[in-house]
């Protein structure tokens, strides 16, 4: 039986509307966390329907950290001036540019990275493949695999999220567009740290930024 503190845990988890928490509930039987994936499940199919849909609205979001050493701007784009004015979707913004701050990515997404790089990382994950003795057959399986979490490193969207390293940053897009009702897009962004290019002794700025938020 789907009770009502058991609509009211799903909403607090995963923000969804009351009618859709409690058909998911009562889908998987009652299970709480059966029920947070499929209201995920539904979450993608939804994002994924709503992705063709222009998103040229949102906010220019920034994030400095303790001290102004470093510092985010990133461009977050929705369907409606409406929706970017609310507060969820401030905060969703304000979220990626801390999540760049302290995870540093290259891209925003994989089709973003240049096919010259891609070349290259292939090269030297190649090599790295031939000089640990792997069979030649095997090689290209494992360039593929290693070059799968270069873009999971390098690529905003495909990170883990630092809030919930159990979503990447794309689910957590998906899961507000699923809660809004809107396309939502990171277009571009801008990562600037104290001194940098300049040779003087190193600070892990991007740890601080993680400790500060862990803590």
């Amino acid at each position: 039986m789907v009770t009502a503190e058991m609509v009211k845990e799903l909403r607090e988890r995963t923000g969804a509307g009351m009618m859709d928490c409690k058909k998911a509930l009562v889908a998987t039987d009652g299970d709480i966390e059966k029920a947070v994936d499929e209201l995920r499940t539904k979450g993608l199919a939804s994002a994924a329907k709503k992705a063709s849909r222009v998103a040229s609205e949102g906010a220019v979001t920034s994030y400095i950290h303790a001290g102004g050493r470093i510092g985010v701007l990133v461009e977050v784009n929705c369907e409606t001036d409406f929706v970017g004015k609310t507060a969820e979707f401030k905060q969703l913004a304000y979220d990626i540019a801390m999540q760049i701050a302290a995870s540093n990515p290259d891209y925003v997404s994989r089709e973003d990275v240049p096919e010259q790089v891609i070349a290259h990382e292939k090269e030297v994950l190649r090599a790295q493949a031939l000089e640990e003795g792997k069979p030649e057959k095997v090689i290209d399986k494992m360039v593929e695999g290693r070059l799968d979490k270069f873009y999971k490193e390098r690529c905003l969207l495909e990170q883990q999220f630092i809030k919930d390293p159990d979503k990447t940053v794309q689910q957590l897009i998906h899961e507000h567009v699923a809660k809004i009702g809107e396309n939502i897009n990171v277009r571009r962004f801008a990562r600037y740290e104290l001194g940098q290019g300049i040779e003087k002794e190193q600070a892990d700025f991007a740890a601080e930024v993680m400790a500060q938020i862990k803590g």
